[in-house]
């Protein structure tokens, strides 16, 4: 298969209710650190339903620090224009991703 797993886990055995919804084992979603309302990618792959756990950016967290740069320059030099806002959004996005 190419890469082996890089601990051997013993499989648990969960089973699908009316709604189509399964429980991830309490091992799986500590070591995982899933949560309630984490994001999961689902996709089949030959007779196998694969889960991925998506980092979503905390939205109100991006908001704040977007607030705390703009804030100092409206305080400094009064209204932004749109163009400057993007600007910030967009240096800020450019941050993140480095």
């Amino acid at each position: 298969m190419g890469t082996a797993m890089a601990k051997y886990e013993k499989p648990d055995v969960t089973v699908v209710s009316g709604k189509g919804q399964v429980v991830i084992p309490q091992s799986v979603r500590v070591r995982l650190g899933i949560k309630p309302k984490t994001r999961l990618l689902v996709y089949g792959y030959q007779d196998a339903v694969i889960m991925k756990k998506m980092e979503i950016p905390d939205a109100v967290e991006d908001m704040k620090a977007l607030y705390r740069k703009i804030q100092p320059r409206i305080a400094k030099y009064g209204e932004l224009s749109e163009e400057e806002i993007e600007e910030i959004v967009q240096t800020h996005r450019n941050e993140k991703t480095r």
